[in-house]
């Protein structure tokens, strides 16, 4: 608004209120009316709001958008519609960062060991430990390439184990699986879901389940939608933190990727899919906490 840029230039004394009416082309009767004219109780709360907003967008990673900032201040008892986060959040000059196209590296084995279809894109379950799901991803180091291994929980899509070394070998999923075993301790039967690339469909690793009593699941071939809950990981991962810095060394990266998914992925980070609480929340029994307004 012109009379708001006047003020903010006329605070600094940079120039006088006459020659800058004269420049912009308004009156200055019109400017000093507009001073003396008290902010009402709607400017104060997009005021407050705004401060909140910018907070949050700040202390969260990956650029969060409208969703998530609308998300966090219900969380904190500010009950507001989207649309109003959405203009003050624009007002704000604040984005949200989108995630980069993606691309598969599956690669079957020689010869694969077949599993069924045990999710069928069912992405839910009803207790934890039910249903696990998991992949590789890649990351570029100034070293090379580095490739991370997850175990997620269908139930409150938390991560529960993850490796990160610079192979890709059976042992790198066995050791994302260690982690949650050891952890979790889940009953017999968990089912994991992977795709068909050669570390889940190898000798070594149906040997693995079979002695840890963990069922195996597979997706079909080059179909990303039948392991669409660690793609979307994968997504969330590489926008709100790999792609905002370099890596120099598998060193840094360990240490960024623990914080990210210990620290703020499963305890901080709000899901959609879990009506905006977070893993931890959700696996604490919390439900209908923050009811969002729309």
């Amino acid at each position: 608004m012109i009379f708001a840029a006047i003020a903010d230039w006329a605070d600094s004394s940079a120039y006088p209120v006459t020659f800058m009416c004269d420049q912009l082309g308004v009156s200055r009767s019109g400017y000093y009316k507009w001073r003396s004219i008290s902010p009402s109780e709607r400017e104060h709360a997009d005021a407050k709001l705004s401060r909140l907003i910018k907070g949050y967008f700040d202390a969260l990673a990956g650029n969060p958008g409208v969703r998530r900032i609308h998300a966090e201040l219900a969380a904190a008892g500010y009950y507001v519609g989207r649309r109003r986060v959405w203009r003050l959040m624009r007002a704000l000059g604040l984005q949200g960062r989108h995630p980069r196209v993606w691309k598969r590296t599956t690669e079957p084995g020689d010869r694969p060991v077949p599993a069924p279809d045990l999710i069928a894109r069912d992405f839910s379950a009803k207790k934890p430990n039910q249903k696990w799901c998991g992949d590789i991803t890649y990351i570029k180091t100034w070293n090379g390439w580095a490739y991370l291994a997850t175990v997620i929980d269908l139930h409150s899509r938390k991560v529960v184990g993850w490796a990160l070394d610079t192979h890709m070998r059976t042992s790198l999923v066995t050791d994302a699986l260690n982690m949650a075993v050891k952890h979790r301790r889940p009953p017999r039967r968990v089912i994991f879901h992977s795709d068909r690339g050669t570390q889940y469909t190898s000798q070594d690793f149906t040997a693995y389940c079979k002695k840890h009593k963990i069922r195996r699941s597979l997706g079909r071939t080059g179909i990303c939608y039948d392991n669409a809950v660690s793609e979307s990981f994968f997504a969330s991962y590489k926008k709100e933190l790999i792609h905002t810095r370099p890596w120099p060394d598998l060193q840094s990266l360990k240490k960024a990727t623990f914080s990210w998914i210990e620290e703020y992925y499963n305890r901080t980070r709000r899901h959609s899919a879990l009506e905006y609480l977070t893993p931890e929340e959700f696996e604490l029994g919390y439900r209908h906490l923050y009811e969002l307004a729309i």
